[in-house]
C-alpha cells in the first residue's frame, strides 16, 4: 500500500502523522511511504531522518495520490480536492462538529478512520489519551500565563504566596485531560475542585491524589458555584464523536470576576462554555467575553510538537500497520479499528456523529456483510 504524510495546515500546527520510527515501522511491512517535503520539521525531523526510515520525499500532489493517508489534524478546505474514492484518511476527525468535512468524505466515498472514537479492549480510547494527557496538563500552564495582568488576566498567580490566598482552580471532567490538569494545578499550588458525574471516578481521584483536592458531583448547581468563584475554569469533558455538552450557561460566566480565564480544551467538538463562540488559534489564542479571558485553541498540543508527535506516533502506528498490511475490511475484525470507522463508502457509521449532525447512520458491521464487502 502506499501510504502519505502530508504537512498539517492548521494555524501553528507543527505535529506530524508519524515519526521516523513509525515510518520505518511501514516501509518494514512492506508499504510505500510519501514523505511531503519539510513536514516533519517543525517536529525536529528532517527530510533526510524519513529518507533514511525508508520513506520518499516528495510534493503534496504526490502525498495525497496514496491510498492511505495519515494526519494528525481533520484535513481544512484546501485538502478537499485531494479526496478520492476508496482512500482511507486515518486521523483526529471530530466531525461531529464539522458538517461540512462530513459530507465532503461521504460524497468521495472516503473511509475516515477517527483517533478520537477508537476504542481500546478495556473501554478506553488509546489514541485520545496521550493528546489528553498533554492537552490537560497544559491547560492549566496557559491558564496560570493568561490570569497575569499583562496578557489580560486578573493578575493573580495560582501559587499565591505566604498570607495570600492561592488561585482556585475549577475542572469540569474527571477523566484523562481532567487528571492531568489536576495534577499541574496541584504542582503549581493551586486550589483545585474537579466536578465529575461518576461518583466512584470521585473517590478514585481523591486516593490518586491524597486528599489534596476538592471534589464535587457534577450538576447545574455545583457547577454555577465552582464557576463563579473559580479564577481558572478548565473544561475536559469529552463524548467520543459526540458534540460537547455546554454545561457552563453565559449566566455563569457573568458570575466571574472580570480577568478570570476558561480554557475550553474540546472546542474541537464544540466547546463546553456557551461562550465559547469560535476556535481560536495559537498565533490570536484568547478572546474576551463578560471580562472573562476564553481560550479556545483547538489544538493545544501543537504548541510542543515533538512531545506530542512522539507520544501520538507510538499509539497510531499499530493500528496503521494492521490497515495497511490487512485493508480496511480485514482489518476491522479489530474491533478498535472498526470503532474508528466514522465515514465508509459513502456511509455515515459513527451513530454519535450522526446523531450530533441530525444525518443518516449506517452500522458497518451490516455494510460489511455486503457481498461486495466481504
Amino acid at each position: 500500500m502506499q501510504i502519505g504524510i502530508p504537512r498539517e495546515l492548521k494555524n501553528r500546527e507543527e505535529r506530524v502523522g508519524a515519526d521516523p520510527n513509525g515510518v520505518s515501522e511501514l516501509v518494514n511491512s512492506g508499504h510505500t511511504v510519501i514523505v511531503e517535503e519539510d513536514a516533519g520539521l517543525g517536529s525536529g525531523y528532517t527530510n533526510q531522518q524519513y529518507i533514511n526510515a525508508g520513506a520518499q520525499i516528495g510534493a503534496v500532489g504526490d502525498v495525497w495520490n496514496s491510498e492511505m493517508i495519515i494526519k494528525v489534524k481533520e484535513p481544512i478546505e484546501s485538502e478537499y480536492q485531494y479526496f478520492k474514492p476508496d482512500q482511507i484518511i486515518y486521523t483526529y476527525l471530530h466531525l461531529a462538529a464539522n458538517e461540512r468535512l462530513t459530507a465532503e468524505l461521504l460524497k468521495k466515498n472516503v473511509t475516515g478512520v477517527a483517533y478520537e472514537t477508537m476504542v481500546g479492549p478495556k473501554g478506553d480510547l488509546p489514541l485520545l489519551f496521550p493528546m489528553s494527557e498533554i492537552a490537560g496538563r497544559m491547560a492549566v500552564q496557559v491558564g496560570a500565563h493568561f490570569l497575569e495582568e499583562p496578557h489580560q488576566g486578573k493578575g493573580l498567580l495560582l501559587s499565591g504566596v505566604p498570607g495570600v490566598r492561592k488561585g482556585k482552580v475549577t475542572i469540569i471532567g474527571g477523566g484523562t485531560v481532567g487528571m492531568n490538569a489536576a495534577q499541574i494545578a496541584i504542582g503549581m499550588g493551586a486550589d483545585v475542585t474537579i466536578l465529575d458525574i461518576n461518583a466512584n471516578r470521585l473517590a478514585e481521584l481523591e486516593r490518586i491524589f491524597n486528599g489534596k483536592i476538592h471534589t464535587l458531583m457534577s450538576n447545574q448547581q455545583n457547577i454555577a458555584k465552582s464557576v463563579k468563584e473559580a479564577d481558572l475554569v478548565v473544561g475536559a469533558v469529552l463524548i467520543p464523536g459526540a458534540v460537547t455538552p455546554k454545561l457552563v450557561t453565559e449566566d455563569m460566566i457573568k458570575s466571574m470576576e472580570p480577568g478570570s480565564v476558561v480554557v475550553d480544551i474540546p472546542i474541537d467538538q464544540g466547546g463546553l462554555f456557551e461562550t465559547s463562540i469560535k476556535a481560536t488559534t495559537h498565533d490570536d489564542p484568547v478572546y474576551l467575553s463578560y471580562g472573562v479571558v476564553h481560550y479556545t485553541v483547538a489544538n493545544i498540543p501543537g504548541a510542543v510538537p515533538r512531545t506530542a508527535t512522539e507520544a501520538l506516533s507510538s499509539q497510531t502506528m499499530p493500528y496503521a500497520v494492521k490497515i495497511a498490511n490487512e485493508g480496511i475490511v480485514n482489518a476491522c475484525a479489530n474491533k478498535t479499528i472498526a470503532t474508528g470507522v466514522n465515514t465508509y463508502h459513502g456511509s455515515l457509521t459513527e451513530a454519535a456523529v450522526a446523531d450530533s449532525l441530525k444525518m443518516p447512520f449506517a452500522d458497518l458491521r451490516e455494510i460489511l456483510l455486503k457481498p461486495e464487502f466481504s
